[in-house]
């Protein structure tokens, strides 16, 4: 098993997160639409904390697919394995979390196409970073 390159988690990090930032921009009036959210409201309600922990989150999610990704590295950590590591956690525990969680909180899906959808590019971008900077 290799070690984590904590500069590529860095890097990934910042993607990931401004990755979130460009995708709901663009998605923002159906997101809001779909969580039955006003600009009024959103307004009314500013915080840091959901800003904050979007950041912690993208740090772990870096450091767990690059653990995983350098365990599972054995024939070469490149950018494709990266990706299709990425697109297997992806597929394997977001998407089909995030579907069960929204079926029984009856979630328009709608949001979450545009939730999961955020964690696809993000994850992908992540593991984009991680394949292309490699592993300890």
């Amino acid at each position: 098993m290799q070690g984590i390159n904590y500069w590529a988690v860095v890097v990934a990090s910042i993607i990931g997160y401004a990755a979130g930032a460009v995708w709901y921009w663009g998605w923002s009036k159906p997101w809001m639409e779909a969580q039955g959210f006003t600009p009024e409201s959103m307004k009314a309600n500013q915080s840091p904390a959901p800003y904050l922990v979007a950041f912690a989150a993208n740090v772990i999610m870096a450091v767990m697919l690059a653990g995983l990704v350098g365990h599972l590295g054995i024939a070469g950590v490149t950018i494709r394995t990266g990706i299709i590591s990425a697109a297997a956690v992806w597929l394997g525990f977001v998407a089909t979390t995030q579907t069960v969680n929204y079926s029984f909180g009856k979630r328009p899906l709608k949001l979450m196409l545009i939730d999961s959808g955020h964690w696809l590019v993000v994850l992908l971008l992540q593991g984009a970073v991680i394949g292309f900077m490699g592993v300890s």
